[in-house]
């Protein structure tokens, strides 16, 4: 009986703490990372290699589901403040452009809750 117990109260902890899960990737980080980008998104142009060097290290910060909706939350929020200085044909294209391929669509209206 007392193992049953035991076994429930585990139980217990884990449904409590399982919701707690976080994201270690904060807006912040993106907006590091995403900076030398800021010029070509507005503008076009040349790619500019400490672009894409921010692209791949996103993508490589953002190996669990948290911190890819996080990463993903924090672009939608990023484009909408840019407005319509955002030529959102090149923030789609970016990761390709700069090899990277992450599983979903950079656009305002990905859900990021669909985000794996």
């Amino acid at each position: 009986m007392a193992a049953l117990k035991v076994v429930c109260a585990l139980v217990l902890c884990m449904l409590v703490v399982e919701p707690m899960v976080t994201s270690a990737i904060t807006c912040g980080d993106v907006a590091t990372q995403m900076s030398g980008c800021i010029n070509y998104l507005k503008n076009g142009g040349v790619l500019p290699p400490n672009c894409c060097a921010g692209v791949r290290a996103l993508n490589n910060q953002a190996k669990t589901t948290p911190d890819r909706q996080t990463a993903c939350r924090c672009l939608q929020s990023a484009a909408k403040a840019m407005g319509a200085g955002l030529k959102t044909n090149l923030a789609e294209g970016l990761p390709g452009k700069c090899g990277v391929n992450i599983p979903y669509k950079i656009s305002t209206s990905t859900n990021c809750n669909n985000v794996k």
